[in-house]
């Protein structure tokens, strides 16, 4: 790791939400400072590299109000938890069964051929890019072939390993009722990430799109294909818009979405929103604003494990890092100062 001259050992006071009244009273926790060996101290919840910039944003943001502002979100290890009981959370992707030993076996298979080839340091984004395009389609293909049917999700989802981080719920039910859109990306499955809202958030929210791979099931509920375009890992970001979609309360209503009055309108709406809140979990994720001529943009990383070894890019390539699988309480917090002047 590098030293903290790197980071300029600029470690700023932030605020920490209590419990009462949305989280309404605060508390100051100052982070921690560099230590005696020179090295930055790994302990505290937060880092910010730059708090200068980011109070400059931040008034920018403010000064044009809530109409102007979008969030674009991960879901996975960003939404949701990394750890659960002590052990890696399940992926919205990762927590499928299918009911079809055989086609577990082969997808499994891809992955650990893929997986690699993604992580790859050494091979270009265009080869890559055409690899995610092989994987993803051949793994869509394995799910209708394998006979994959919602009642297996709906079930996937109940045995599942995953939850969302706390602060989730109320940061939503904040930007809901501030009327700010929010857009979440996956390059993994959207009946899934539906089926996680359902049974562990209870409730849709009316301001949420999510920008996903798509399925499409029969009247018996078995799936019969994919719709539009396929998302992967490095084209999730508003180029691929036209795939935005509410969620839906139960199932059976995605083709209550086929017809243009939502879409059309919900494109504008964000296209004129210049000023981006982005959370993400990775250095990927800063990609998903591609697409938007923003203004200001905050962008937020959950830095969830081998804090040492990444905290460096982390720290210079976002504006906000929490560590250690932090809570969500601190971005509420955040989005509650930005919308200070709509109070």
């Amino acid at each position: 790791m590098k030293p903290p001259g790197a980071l300029h050992c600029i470690i700023p006071t932030i605020l920490l939400r209590h419990t009462a009244l949305l989280r309404r009273r605060f508390v100051r926790s100052p982070l921690s400072a560099c230590s005696r060996s020179g090295r930055m101290a790994l302990s505290s919840e937060v880092v910010v590299a730059d708090p200068a910039a980011l109070e400059r944003k931040k008034a920018s943001i403010r000064h044009q109000g809530a109409s102007k502002l979008q969030v674009i979100a991960d879901f996975d290890g960003t939404l949701t938890k990394y750890w659960y009981n002590g052990k890696r959370g399940q992926t919205s992707h990762g927590l499928l069964q299918q009911g079809n030993m055989e086609f577990d076996a082969k997808r499994q298979e891809l992955y650990d051929y893929y997986h690699p080839l993604e992580i790859s340091p050494t091979i270009p984004i265009e080869e890559k890019t055409k690899l995610m395009e092989e994987w993803w389609e051949k793994t869509h293909g394995l799910l209708i072939e394998g006979g994959l049917t919602y009642e297996a999700i709906k079930q996937s989802v109940a045995k599942a390993t995953i939850s969302f981080r706390d602060g989730v719920f109320q940061l939503f039910k904040f930007l809901e009722e501030k009327e700010i859109p929010v857009l979440i990306f996956s390059a993994g499955l959207a009946d899934i990430i539906e089926e996680v809202f359902r049974q562990k958030m209870h409730r849709s929210f009316k301001n949420i799109k999510i920008v996903s791979n798509r399925m499409q099931f029969d009247e018996t509920g078995s799936l019969i294909a994919f719709k539009g375009k396929t998302i992967h890992v490095f084209n999730k970001n508003e180029h691929a818009i036209d795939m935005a979609a509410p969620i839906h309360v139960k199932f059976g209503d995605s083709n209550s979405n086929s017809n243009s009055n939502g879409l059309d309108f919900d494109f504008k709406l964000v296209k004129e929103r210049t000023n981006v809140l982005l959370l993400g979990d990775g250095l990927g994720d800063l990609g998903m604003s591609d697409g938007v001529n923003y203004q200001n943009r905050i962008a937020v990383g959950f830095l969830n494990n081998n804090v040492e070894k990444s905290l460096n890019d982390y720290s210079q390539a976002f504006d906000i890092v929490y560590l250690n699988d932090a809570s969500m309480w601190g971005v509420v917090e955040l989005v509650s100062e930005l919308c200070a002047n709509n109070l």
